[in-house]
Formats: C-alpha cells, structure tokens, sequence
C-alpha cells in the first residue's frame, strides 16, 4: 500500500519517501504510527521459521546490501566485492552515518533488482571497516558481522536499498562441551581434506565455549550452497545450529551413486589385474574415463579420452613394474583415499545428493603431484574448465 502511494503522488509532482508513505498507511488506517502497525501485521502472520518469542517490536532503519551467493553470520569478517548502483548508494549513506548496513541475502542470483520477496527474512547487521575503489569501477569492502535481524521490509529507496529491521535474540545457551569436541575433531578432518587453512580457527576454540560463536565460525569457513548455509543463520538456537553442523561434517551421511561404486571397484580391477600392492590415483582415474558423470565433463574439456587412456596405462605398465606382488587385492593409497573423501565434500559443497564420479574428478585437481593430475593438465582438463562444465549441468 505504502508502494502504490508513492507511485500515485509521484504522478501528481508530489515526492515523499517510503517511510513517509508507510506512516500515512498507518494512520488512514487508523494505527498511530508504522512501528505499532508492524507489530499488530507480524503478530497475525508470523513465519514459522522465527520463533514468535524471539522477536522484539522495535523496528530500525538502516541501508541495505542485497548479497547474490554469501550468507554472512556474525562474529566474522567478510570482503565484499560490489557494483550495482543502488548497493553503491547504501554504502555511501552507511559511511556517512553509523558505519552499520544490513546484509541481505538473496533467494536466487540472477535477479539483478531484488524486492522484499527475493530476499531471505533473516539477514545479519554488519558494522563497515574500509571501502576501497578498484580498477574496473567496482568497490572493495570490508564488514563484519554483528548480530542477527528479522526483516520487515526492503526496497529501493532514493537510488539505494534500505532495510526495516528488528532483533532477533538467539534461543539460551545450554550446555554442549561433548558436542563442540566432536565438532572440533570433525572440522581438523574436514579442513585438511578440503585444503581450507584456518591458522586462528583452534586458537579461537580453546578461547570460547560459546556454542553460537563457534557454529557461526565454523560454518563461515564450511563449502555449502547458500541454502544450506542460510538454514544455519536462521537457526536461533546455537546448540541446534551445532547439531545441523556435524550432521553436515558427517561426511558418511553423503551416500556414493551407483555409477561411482562401480567406478571405485573398477579402479582396484585395474591394479588388482596388474598385481599392483597398490590402487593409485592413476588406476582412478582409468576408471573415471568409464564413469559416465567423469566421461562427460572430461569430454566438455575437449578431453581426447582415447589418448588419455593410453597416456595412463602406459604409466601404469612402465611405471609401476616396482609395486609388482603376490597379494591378492591392491590397497588405495593415501592419496586414494583423500581424494574419495574430498568428492564427497564436493558433492556437499555443490548440492548433488550423491557423490558421482565428476566430484572425484574435480577432488583430483588437488594432487598436483600425481601423474594423474599431470596427464589431465596435457589434455586440457582444468579445474576451472571442469568446474564451469559441472555449474552447466554436464554430469
């Protein structure tokens, strides 16, 4: 109603702003003021997923920040890379007064012009650090978050986005010693086979006990799709917030399709045929060019599959004539095994419901070391190429 008054006065040469609008709501409606007409709006229709009694009434103002693909939590700091006019705008109005804008995140990254509905109810407060101009026109910023925030509006205002926004208190602390211990064992592992480096992350553990400070932490640093990782921010309660987290560090939770079972005992197939002690990344990656998923995006690469697999079984029949023995069944090296863990974060991190064999692929990219990697890089299979090929859908 506030949005169609501005459009009919605007008509008429008479210019007001959209809180100026939703206070002469109010009234025709017969309600003081727009603060006291949200509280009676919200208390008959509530999302359910902000519990009615961790909200507070008072509303707020503040420029806004439409984020295309990062969920921002509190306690952490973010650079932020923008340019849309209207976003530029609210960082100037933020500098200019307190230093603080509401990052909001959007529901899906191609829309350019974000409203109310294309935005997530739950966003986060952030105080601004720096801003710095960059080459191409774009800025550089430096926030950090401070706390949680309800949203009751969001629109375009005077060339830049402004927020209503009220508190949201988080759930009373309980007790989760065990829980943040199995947390931080479960993070050393995730962490090292993702390759993220966290120099501070385990000093920051001994220092707090806070169970929303680390779930907040934690998950900043974790790979998810932003509709996993805007479920922990709009989780109020940190140690239900803590829970979701291991469930999501629980890599045996990701089930393996049909296809890269298959492909993994392919794999050992081809050592085991050669008497090999060991299932290198080099018999993987043989058996990936049978995988169906791997095949296709190799295949978007320009891969030549048939002279990749010559390439690798020459390796395999030169190279590892030393690894030759009488035991029955190769075992997979460490390298082996870390790439099969880090296709599963990668199938986390991108959403898929099962790991496939294009995930292991990309997991492979991170043994720069291996023949493996080596004999793809000749054949033009880059991670970056294979990554462009898995966001067009290509296996």
């Amino acid at each position: 109603m506030a949005q169609t008054l501005r459009e009919s006065l605007t008509t008429k040469a008479v210019t007001i702003s959209h809180s100026e609008s939703l206070e002469l709501v109010s009234r025709m409606l017969g309600v003081a003021d727009w603060n006291t007409l949200s509280a009676m709006l919200h208390a008959e229709r509530r999302d359910a997923s902000v519990p009615a009694a961790q909200l507070k009434m008072t509303t707020a103002f503040y420029p806004a920040v439409p984020l295309r693909d990062l969920v921002p939590f509190p306690n952490t700091t973010y650079p932020l890379f923008v340019g849309r006019e209207s976003t530029v705008q609210a960082l100037n109005q933020a500098f200019e007064s307190g230093r603080e804008v509401v990052l909001a995140i959007q529901r899906e990254a191609a829309v350019d012009n974000p409203r109310f509905s294309d935005v997530y109810e739950i966003a986060t407060l952030a105080q601004l650090l720096e801003l710095e101009p960059l080459a191409d026109g774009t800025f550089r910023v430096l926030t950090r978050g401070l706390r949680r925030v309800a949203l009751r509006s969001f629109a375009a205002e005077a060339a830049a986005y402004r927020a209503e926004v009220v508190d949201v208190t988080e759930a009373a602390a309980r007790d989760a010693r065990d829980l943040i211990r199995s947390i931080y064992q479960r993070f050393q592992d995730y962490t090292a086979a993702h390759g993220i480096l966290v120099p501070d992350i385990w000093l920051f553990f001994d220092q707090t006990r806070d169970p929303g400070q680390i779930a907040d932490v934690v998950a900043t640093r974790m790979k998810l799709p932003v509709g996993d990782k805007y479920t922990l921010l709009a989780t109020l309660d940190p140690v239900k917030r803590l829970e979701q987290i291991e469930a999501l560090l629980d890599l045996s939770q990701r089930p393996i399709s049909v296809n890269y079972a298959a492909t993994r005992r392919q794999a050992l197939h081809h050592a085991d045929r050669r008497r090999h002690r060991y299932a290198t990344l080099e018999h993987l990656l043989l058996a990936l060019i049978e995988d169906a998923e791997a095949s296709a995006v190799m295949r978007a690469c320009d891969a030549d599959l048939g002279g990749l697999r010559q390439g690798l079984e020459q390796y395999l029949d030169n190279e590892l004539k030393h690894t030759v023995t009488e035991t029955e069944s190769a075992e997979p090296t460490a390298a082996f095994k870390r790439v099969d863990q880090r296709a599963a974060l990668y199938a986390q991190e991108v959403g898929y419901a099962a790991v496939t064999g294009a995930n292991a692929l990309v997991a492979l990219f991170a043994e720069t070391r291996s023949p493996a990697a080596r004999l793809l890089a000749e054949h033009g299979v880059s991670r970056g190429r294979a990554d462009k090929a898995i966001a067009r859908g290509v296996g």
